[in-house]
């Protein structure tokens, strides 16, 4: 009769830690994270536009937009759902406890849709821009003249928002619309001032600090002047933005594309941005 195997401690621990990591290997199969199989390319988001304003929009706005029933999908704010997966199941099988139902589409269809929705909401970093990414750093500091007011990684002017980030920051329409069209609203710190001392010295830039007494302005050559009110004989703020808004029409057609290319890419804190989201809601 043949004795039975005899197992050392070693023999037994490898054999533990293999089914051990077997083990933990199924687990991470399992709670691994379906992907996109169409992709996100621009045949795809523009099929899901499509798809979202046909189904979507009894109660979502179109495009994105709030609706009678439900809220904006394209705003600027905090989502539960934001990873593919989750954006997946919110559209294939509802949201238990909201009015959200399960839509009933086919998962290409829903793909197509998971698509556009993350478009909509990511920033311009996200978007493939075609564009000479060296001309439009050239532009930047050059024809455009936008370094001497805005700083990318720590060259440049100060009297407009450091753009170092700014890919991660802001959507590409977002984006666009900065170059093009005049916001409604002046950043805090960054409003226009001119204000003229009492000896008729008049100074011009932005107000970084403003309260009952005194007033902080920083000028267009990023010298920063601090005044007591008493000083000053006038304060007039001016209700636009320093920022031009024609850069499409005075920049060539290729120079504007490069610019935005350029800019897009500009997303220094990124990595930590898509942390944040996907601990916050890729659940």
């Amino acid at each position: 009769m043949k004795a039975p195997d005899k197992f050392s401690l070693r023999d037994i621990a490898i054999r533990a830690l293999a089914v051990f990591v077997a083990l933990t290997a199924s687990a991470h199969a399992q709670a691994a994270k379906p992907k996109n199989p169409l992709g996100d390319g621009i045949e795809v988001v523009a099929a899901g536009r499509s798809l979202y304003n046909q189904t979507c929009t009894l109660c979502h706005g179109r495009d994105g937009a709030e609706g009678e029933r439900a809220p904006a999908l394209n705003a600027n704010r905090r989502y539960f759902r934001l990873s593919e997966a989750a954006i997946f199941d919110a559209i294939k099988n509802g949201i238990s406890g909201t009015l959200m139902p399960a839509s009933g589409l086919e998962d290409t269809e829903i793909w197509k849709i998971v698509a556009y929705i993350r478009n909509i909401r990511g920033t311009a970093s996200d978007s493939l821009i075609p564009g000479d990414i060296d001309n439009g750093m050239k532009v930047f500091a050059g024809a455009g003249g936008c370094i001497r007011c805005h700083m990318i990684r720590g060259k440049g002017g100060t009297i407009g928002p450091d753009l170092s980030s700014i890919g991660a920051q802001i959507s590409l329409k977002k984006l666009q619309e900065a170059l093009t069209q005049e916001g409604s609203t002046i950043p805090k710190s960054f409003r226009p001032v001119t204000v003229t001392t009492l000896s008729g010295d008049v100074i011009q830039g932005i107000a970084k600090n403003d309260d009952a007494f005194s007033i902080q302005i920083l000028d267009e050559e990023n010298n920063l002047h601090l005044f007591d009110k008493q000083e000053l004989r006038d304060i007039v703020f001016a209700q636009k933005s320093l920022m031009p808004h024609n850069y499409d029409k005075v920049l060539s057609a290729t120079d504007f594309r490069d610019l935005i290319a350029m800019l897009s890419r500009q997303a220094r804190n990124k990595v930590a941005i898509q942390q944040q989201g996907e601990d916050e809601i890729g659940r």
